[in-house]
């Protein structure tokens, strides 16, 4: 297991708002939103997605059909570790379709667990 430092910055807002967080990377993209949203104060009450690439990861609705002309993984089955990530590695947020709140994730560093450290932490903000 590795820990990943990702930089999240809310996109098209000023002044700028942004979240230095680590993480495990044996965590789901589930996980990882849910982080997101206790990170940035927000009650997860939205749709959401995550973007690497041509790939997306999220969860349908109920009543949401647009996925159903793309490929969609589901984010409580695809771990962070599956992708490998390395420094500089990028990929996008989108949380809540209506009010399209936008945010570019950058891996910022990959390191070695520290023994006491509980992880997910936010260290910057």
């Amino acid at each position: 297991m590795k820990i990943l430092q990702l930089k999240i910055t809310l996109k098209d807002v000023k002044p700028p708002v942004w979240r230095r967080i680590l993480v495990k990377d044996d965590i789901t993209f589930y996980k990882l939103h849910r982080i997101i949203q206790y990170a940035m104060g927000w009650f997860e009450s939205h749709l959401y997605e995550f973007t690497l690439g041509d790939m997306i990861i999220g969860e349908k609705g109920d009543d949401w059909d647009f996925y159903d002309r793309y490929e969609l993984k589901s984010a409580k089955r695809v771990k962070l570790s599956s992708m490998n990530f390395a420094p500089k590695d990028k990929f996008r947020y989108v949380y809540d379709f209506g009010d399209d709140w936008r945010h570019d994730i950058v891996v910022e560093k990959v390191l070695d667990p520290e023994e006491g450290v509980k992880y997910p932490v936010c260290i910057g903000y």
